[in-house]
Parts: structure tokens; C-alpha cells; sequence
């Protein structure tokens, strides 16, 4: 067996000193001091992130499950959750053809986007994981608590949000910086929950599409901060081992930076209204040493240059300033970049099987698998420059079915599955920045400025963003019309809490899903 293996950047995790949080407008707004998050959650019983642990509802069956991630592509996760149909419902045994019935119909979920503080990859890039960190604390304190705002002006924060039973981190990133370090914070808490993610999910999904002595490569495209970790490829060795796998298997990572950005819209990456090179742009260029775009080789990405999806300087037959303007051509360009490092491989196994580690990818999985099969088919001088290290059919693959089976054998074996039908009673919140807080940047469009999103330091522990139901307000229309078009069952409920819920009914109907 032999693994290809990138240096793991670790960086461990210092809360720092004594913080002062002050918050001009609300009744809630304090004075707090704290060492860190977790001490603030556990301890700090006039911080906004107080938890009563004591008093937590702990083994209730009736309670929702909590999900979070980045942004919206954590709701492929939950898609796949509330779509899975590979149990008898009334045994509980495996049954691949299903019985026809949804088996999560009698739960309810609660789901989280950390929108404001997203793509959550970049933080390791930016040396900044212990802010990372504080992120995903944040964030399952909100799923663990009662609090949220009904929208971002809200004068005062609502308290009538249910607890959850058990926990999936919908982010790969999250996984592999905080899965450990939240089950900790279970176990020492007392709270005794069970926390998800989906690294282990993806590499067992990935192990059973190879043979048992199989040679190839497995790639794993994912966010610079989940490919920093090494999470995914020290799972995957791990699980070779358990399994006595007798294979040689080559392993690449490939960092997709931009992508997940510009799938939610962020403006560093990706701009629906610009004509031209932008100076706030963070994706690929020939003068990104993290992600550089080789102008040599410009005809093999095979950019759609039409309608601004491009942006340069310059004419098209000769283009400076180059500039990635469309989620399309950053999977173009991520695609080959990654066939390049194979190729270049002189002892290069083919390439069998993609695991997409981030969990906004498979909203594009079709195009991937379009792409691969034009650069399959790539010749230059009739040479075929990607053939020789790629199976002619290569198998994508999606960690969310995985995870949703674990999420079901869990709740099953340990009786924690709801009687009932409430999967409509699912509730979707997001953040957005607290415009409240006098000591937030944000930038034109109304999100944190880079500097400020990747650059403020962890342990001032305060409200920089609220989390808000999903609206047309704080979810763009595109975004919208992606997830009906893509999840529609997860679309119609979430627009089922926007128009039933009795939480959401003063929302302005104009702005509701």
C-alpha cells in the first residue's frame, strides 16, 4: 500500500486573554469577560452564548437534530437525509430498494449556515484556525440554545427555539478542525451528545468503490483548509488499515480554492455584476502563489469566456489580468489543475474516484462528471494530454448518503428516533452580520470585509453576527432557485417554515421563501 501525502499544517488552538464585548442598541448588549468560548458557554452566565448544561433536555427523543455548516451547502447533507430511503421502516433493517417511505419522516431538523463568517477553508490559509474554531463553537451553541433573531434589525433576540438531540457538522473543514474538540466539549459538559461528521462518511463511500487490491488514485477536492488538515487522507489510511485493504492507491488533494465561495456568492471570489478585473478578487490568477493560474496551458481549462465569466484586460486572443467570474470555470479550473499534478507524476496511478470533500460541490456534480468526460477526451496535436491518467468512467463521490445512514443507525440503535410525522416542523436559519455591533467592517454589499472576516483575532468573545430565519433578504435569488431546482424536497420545507411556522409569521411576506 502507498499513500501520497501532503505535509500536515497543525496548528493548535490558544484562547486568548481578557476580553471586553460591548454592543450598542439591545437590552442584551454586556459588558463580558472570558478565556475562550467554551469557558463563556459553560461558565459566563451573563454572556449571550450562556448554556444551562445543568438544565439541558438531554435524551429527549422529541427534540429536533441539529445540523450546521458554512453556508447552504450543508443543505446537500440535509437533502440527503430527508430524501434517504434505504430502511424498513418498521424493523429498521437495511433495505436498498426502500419501502417507499422517507426514513427520517418523523424528525425534524434545525439547520445553520455560518453565511457571514463563510467559506470556513480559508481560515487555516490565513493562519487564523483558532478563530475557526471559536466559529464552530459559536455555531453549536446556537443549535444547543434557544436564541436566534427574527430578522437582523430585530431590537431584541427571540428565545422560543428548540434544543437538538444530536449534532451533524455539514462541513468538511468543520469536521476536520472541530469534530474532535466538540466532542470533548460533550464529554466534559455532561451534555453526552452524539456529534457526526462527514470525513469518515466520505472515505467509506470512496473504499467501497475500489476493488480490494486495486491500483489507482483517489483524489479529494475540497477546501484549502479541509486539505490542510489532512483529515481525509489520514482517514482514509486508517480505514485501509482496519480493513486489511491489499491495494496500491496514489492520493491527491486538491484545494478548491474560490469555489465553495463562489457557489454562495462571496464577493472576493465571484461577482455578478462586475465587467472587469476586480480588485478585491481572491480566487485563482497568475499571481496567486495558493492557487496560480498557468497562462501556458490556458486552452486546457477550457474557460466559458462568454457573458463576464471571465474577466481580463486585454483581448481574448491575448488576456491580462485573467480573473475566474463563474462557479463553472472554477470547477474548470480546479479539475485540471488537479489532472496537471497527476500527470506530472511520472509513476501516476489512473485515476479512479473523486471524493467531492466540501459539501457545497455536489449542488455541481453534474458538471463535474461533463467536464471529466471533455477532458477525457482532451487532445492537443492529436494527443490525448489526460486520458493516460484518467478511467474512462470515474466515479464522484458524494459523502452525503454516508452520512445520513450513520445519522439513522444512530437514532434507531439507541432509541432516539421520533414517533410521529414532523419533518415540516424543520426550521433553516443563517447568519448575517450583527450591523448592531459598532466594531464590525463590512464592505459595500453589506458582508465582512476580508481583513476583517479572516483577520480579528479569537477570544473576544461578542455578537459579531445574528442568526436570522432564511429570506429572500439574506439569500440571493439565484441561490434560491438552486435549491428548488436541485433539493426541492428541502426547498419546500424550507419554505414551509417560512410561510407555517408560527415563528416566521411576522416576516414580511414579500421577503419570505
Amino acid at each position: 500500500m502507498h499513500l501520497q501525502l501532503k505535509s500536515n499544517k497543525s496548528i493548535s488552538l490558544v484562547f486568548l486573554g481578557i476580553a471586553l464585548l460591548f454592543q450598542g442598541g439591545c437590552k442584551q448588549n454586556q459588558l463580558v469577560y472570558q478565556a475562550g468560548i467554551r469557558e463563556d458557554i459553560l461558565h459566563n452566565k451573563n454572556s449571550f452564548f450562556y448554556l444551562d448544561v445543568a438544565r439541558y433536555p438531554k435524551h429527549d427523543k422529541n427534540l429536533p437534530v441539529g445540523i450546521f455548516d458554512s453556508g447552504t451547502g450543508g443543505l446537500t447533507i440535509l437533502d440527503a437525509i430527508v430524501t434517504l430511503d434505504k430502511y424498513d421502516n418498521e424493523t429498521h433493517e437495511f433495505n436498498p430498494e426502500g419501502d417507499g417511505k422517507p426514513d427520517f419522516g418523523s424528525e425534524s431538523f434545525i439547520y445553520l449556515g455560518d453565511q457571514a463568517n463563510m467559506p470556513y477553508g480559508n481560515y487555516p490559509a490565513e493562519n487564523n484556525t483558532a478563530l475557526l474554531k471559536e466559529h464552530i463553537f459559536k455555531d453549536v451553541q446556537f443549535l444547543l440554545g434557544n436564541r436566534y433573531y427574527l430578522t437582523r434589525n430585530a431590537p431584541h433576540y427571540s428565545s422560543d427555539k428548540e434544543h437538538v438531540k444530536a449534532i451533524v457538522i455539514a462541513c468538511n473543514t468543520a469536521t476536520a478542525f472541530g469534530k474532535k474538540d466538540i466532542e470533548a466539549f460533550m464529554d466534559s459538559s455532561g451534555l453526552g451528545m452524539q456529534v457526526i461528521g462527514v470525513i469518515d462518511a466520505g472515505v467509506k463511500a470512496a473504499l467501497q468503490k475500489l476493488d480490494p487490491a486495486e491500483k489507482a488514485s483517489v483524489a479529494i477536492m475540497a477546501t484549502a483548509g479541509t486539505v490542510a488538515s489532512n483529515g481525509y487522507v489520514n482517514t482514509m489510511h486508517d480505514q485501509m488499515k482496519q480493513s486489511e485493504f491489499q491495494g496500491d492507491i496514489d492520493i491527491y488533494q486538491q484545494a478548491g480554492i474560490g469555489l465553495a465561495g463562489a457557489i454562495d456568492g462571496s464577493p472576493e471570489f465571484i461577482s455578478r455584476d462586475a465587467t472587469a478585473p476586480r480588485e478585491e478578487y481572491k480566487g485563482p490568477s497568475a499571481k496567486n502563489p495558493a492557487a496560480p493560474l498557468d497562462m501556458s496551458i490556458l486552452k486546457r481549462y477550457g474557460f466559458d469566456w462568454a457573458e463576464n465569466h471571465m474577466l481580463f484586460e486585454g483581448s481574448a486572443g491575448s488576456p491580462e489580468k485573467v480573473q475566474i467570474n463563474s462557479i463553472e470555470n472554477y470547477i474548470s479550473y480546479h479539475l485540471v489543475t488537479l489532472l496537471e499534478k497527476i500527470r506530472k507524476n511520472s509513476e501516476a496511478k489512473p485515476l479512479r474516484v473523486i471524493i467531492l470533500g466540501c459539501t457545497h460541490y455536489p449542488f455541481y456534480q453534474d458538471f463535474f462528471q461533463e467536464k471529466l468526460r471533455k477532458l477525457y477526451d482532451y487532445r492537443e496535436n492529436g494527443r490525448y494530454i489526460y486520458r493516460p491518467v484518467m478511467f474512462p468512467k470515474i466515479e464522484i463521490v458524494d459523502p452525503a448518503v454516508f452520512t445520513a445512514e450513520e445519522l439513522y443507525i444512530y437514532l434507531t440503535t439507541r432509541k432516539m428516533s421520533r414517533d410521529g410525522a414532523h419533518l415540516k416542523e424543520s426550521e433553516f436559519y443563517i447568519s448575517v452580520p450583527n450591523t448592531s455591533n459598532p466594531e464590525i467592517k463590512t464592505d459595500a454589499a453589506g458582508g465582512f470585509t476580508y481583513d476583517y472576516k479572516y483577520g480579528r483575532k479569537a477570544g473576544y468573545i461578542q455578537e459579531y453576527v445574528r442568526r436570522v430565519p432564511f429570506t429572500r433578504v439574506n439569500v440571493p435569488e439565484d441561490i434560491l432557485h438552486r435549491f428548488r431546482d436541485i433539493i426541492p424536497v428541502t426547498y419546500g420545507l424550507m419554505e414551509h417554515f417560512d410561510h407555517e411556522n408560527p415563528k416566521t409569521s411576522s416576516i414580511d411576506e414579500k421577503d419570505k421563501i
